[in-house]
C-alpha cells in the first residue's frame, strides 16, 4: 500500500468496493469506469478515484480500471484473503441469523463450521456443519485464524481455547468483559449502542429542524 496515511473512513469503504468488484467479476465484468462503480456501490466518483489513489496508480483516463487487477491489489495490500475460513461458537439465535446471512464469500470468505454446546443445534445447519464445543480443538480448521463469538456461557474459557487453537481474531457478540493476550484482536459487536447513538444523533438532526 501507498506510504501515505490512509483516512479511517477510506478503509471503511474499500470491503464495499471489494464485494461489488467481486460480483463484477463473477458476472463477466473485466474493466469497469469509476463512474459504473458509482452506481453499483452508491458513492460519489470522485470519491473512489481518491480511495483508489492510496494504493497507488490503479487506473488510466478513458480506460478505467481493471477488475481482476483491482481485486488482486486489494488482496495482496489489505489481506483481504477470499478464502479466510471462519469460525462461529454458538449456533443459537444470533449464530442461526449469521449462518443464515454467511455472505461474505465476495470480501473475505465463509464461515466453515461451527460449534454449539446443546445437541439440538448440532447437525448441518444452512449448509453448515455444527459441532459439539467439546470437539473444537479437533474441527478448527487449518490455517484458521478468525472466530465469531455468539455464547452466553464458558466465554472467557472457551475465548481461551480458540487461542490456543491459533485464532487471533475474535468478533464479539457476548457483551462481556474478554481479557486477551497481546497479538490477538478484539472486535466487539454492541447493537444497543449503536441505536443508542443513532437515537442521540436523531435527535440532534430534530433539534436542528425546530
Amino acid at each position: 500500500m501507498s506510504e501515505k496515511n490512509v483516512p479511517k473512513a477510506t478503509l471503511q469503504r474499500y470491503p464495499v468496493y471489494l464485494k461489488a468488484l467481486r460480483k463484477l467479476q463473477s458476472s463477466g465484468v473485466e474493466r469497469i469506469m469509476s463512474k459504473e462503480l458509482a452506481s453499483v456501490v452508491n458513492i460519489e466518483p470522485t470519491t473512489i478515484r481518491r480511495d483508489f489513489s492510496f494504493l497507488g496508480n490503479l487506473g488510466k483516463q478513458g480506460y478505467g480500471y481493471d477488475v481482476n487487477r483491482l481485486i488482486e491489489i486489494f488482496n495482496q495490500e489489505l489481506g483481504m484473503d477470499f478464502d479466510e475460513k471462519i469460525i462461529l461458537v454458538g449456533a443459537g439465535n444470533m449464530g442461526r441469523a449469521l449462518m443464515k446471512y454467511n455472505k461474505w464469500d465476495y470480501v473475505v470468505g465463509e464461515i466453515s463450521c461451527a460449534f454449539d454446546i446443546n445437541p439440538d443445534r448440532q447437525g448441518v445447519r444452512f449448509g453448515i456443519p455444527v459441532y459439539d464445543i467439546s470437539e473444537l480443538e479437533q474441527r478448527v480448521p487449518d490455517g484458521c485464524r478468525i472466530a465469531i463469538l455468539a455464547i452466553s456461557d464458558n466465554i472467557q474459557q472457551t475465548v481461551d481455547r480458540l487461542i490456543a487453537c491459533g485464532i487471533i481474531g475474535l468478533i464479539d457478540f457476548t457483551h462481556e468483559h474478554i481479557q486477551i493476550p497481546k497479538g490477538v484482536i478484539l472486535k466487539s459487536i454492541d447493537v444497543v449502542t449503536s441505536i443508542q447513538e443513532l437515537v442521540f444523533e436523531t435527535n440532534k438532526l430534530n433539534i436542528g429542524h425546530l
